[in-house]
């Protein structure tokens, strides 16, 4: 059965005797309206007058007296058994979220404890808490403890002395609590919405996280505020692969990419927002090979592409907005085979120094693609402007221009 997830709201009912006052009024006025439809649908003239009045005219009269009674008999016994039935819900929600809190209560004192195998214990009993949770509010408090234990001070493998065997064994207990966590989120993010135990929609605060791999492959985030604003990719292999981020808003501003493997290979981006605002990817390789791009807006503005791998190869880009007001000064960015149509891609004021970007064997069938404000070397595998495939709309600045041969 699917948890009640409404947000918690104290019994509100109003007094017993204008509810009952508002009742027989409206049980007076739906009668009335139904006698004279039936008055006018049969066509009756008027009533005949009777001077007097048998008996059987009398035992009916006295069968629907009774019958008015009977019936505000029962309206009264319903609208009293409604109140004790909200009531009695109200009491059994009071009773679900007082056992709750005594639940997390203990879970969350489990992850203050030495022990990994005991913290271990404490996310698998939050995560369980938020699947039972009785209101959406509740569920989501569970979300934001596992989402803040991510957030605490984190040393990551390379600063660990290789000599320091007691530190390194510390560090791998504590990956794996928090290894644990993202593959929990990650797993309640594949299933569909409308099943019970889905955390789609819920908000997710990664902000200033440190990720030294981790696996959000196949994960959906199609609603809610998802941030990853200042978290550090350093080491490890993290994939968002095969992802659909379809709605809401999913952040990585002053995300810092150095060093191991991020990828979004064949990822969806079909709707919401996605921004890599200020976002430095500066060593590693991250990969959207791919990717598909066909709604919503993909900002990469001022972000710093230097000594990064970044590969677009394969991405189709197809409707929505992408905007690059980037500085590539090192490393490779390529959009090799990728193919635009449809959208809207910018590279207003991007500035192309030091690094190579190649476009080599992309395929511009429509849409915009704006490189006029771009200053710096010309990207490889541009076509020249007299031999633009149409109906692309591919704009250049005029020192790119390539004369036809």
């Amino acid at each position: 059965m699917k948890p009640n997830l409404s947000p918690r709201r104290g019994l509100r009912l109003w007094p017993v005797g204008p509810v009952l006052t508002l009742a027989f009024i409206t049980a007076i006025a739906v009668a009335g309206a139904v006698f004279f439809t039936a008055w006018d649908l049969l066509g009756v003239q008027g009533l005949k007058p009777e001077r007097r009045v048998d008996s059987k005219t009398l035992f009916d009269l006295v069968k629907l007296s009774f019958g008015v009674v009977a019936g505000a008999g029962a309206l009264v016994a319903l609208i009293v058994a409604y109140r004790r039935q909200r009531v009695d819900e109200d009491a059994a929600l009071r009773e679900a979220t007082r056992l709750h809190t005594e639940r997390f209560t203990t879970a969350v004192s489990q992850l203050g404890e030495e022990s990994a195998a005991v913290r271990l214990g404490g996310v698998h009993a939050l995560a369980g808490l938020a699947d039972d949770a009785p209101t959406r509010d509740l569920r989501q408090t569970c979300i934001d403890v596992l989402c803040a234990y991510l957030r605490l001070p984190y040393t990551a493998e390379a600063s660990i002395p290789a000599d320091d065997a007691e530190a390194r064994h510390a560090y791998l207990a504590l990956r794996e609590v928090r290894h644990t966590i993202i593959r929990l989120i990650r797993d309640h993010l594949r299933l569909t919405p409308d099943h019970p135990r889905s955390w789609q929609g819920h908000d997710f605060d990664f902000s200033n996280v440190v990720f030294d791999g981790g696996d959000w492959t196949r994960a959906r985030f199609s609603g809610g505020h998802v941030a990853f604003d200042g978290a550090r990719f350093c080491g490890g292999d993290l994939s968002f692969g095969g992802a659909e981020f379809s709605g809401g808003q999913v952040s990585f501003g002053a995300a810092e990419f150095v060093d191991g493997h991020v990828h979004f290979m064949f990822a969806e981006f079909s709707g919401g927002e996605v921004i890599f605002e200020e976002a430095q990817f500066s060593g590693g390789q991250v990969s959207f090979t791919g990717a598909q791009f066909s709604g919503g807006q993909v900002f990469f503005d001022t972000a710093e592409f230097s000594g990064c791998d970044v590969s677009f190869n394969a991405a189709a880009f197809s409707k929505g907005k992408i905007t690059f007001v980037s500085d590539f000064s090192g490393g490779k960015v390529s959009f090799n085979n990728a193919q635009f149509s449809g959208c809207e891609v910018s590279f207003d004021r991007s500035e192309f120094t030091g690094c190579e970007v190649s476009f080599d064997g992309t395929a511009f069938s429509g849409g915009t693609i704006d490189l006029r404000q771009a200053v710096g070397n010309a990207p490889d595998g541009l076509p020249p402007a007299d031999v633009r495939p149409l109906p692309s709309s591919l704009l250049l600045p005029e020192s790119w221009h390539q004369p036809t041969v």
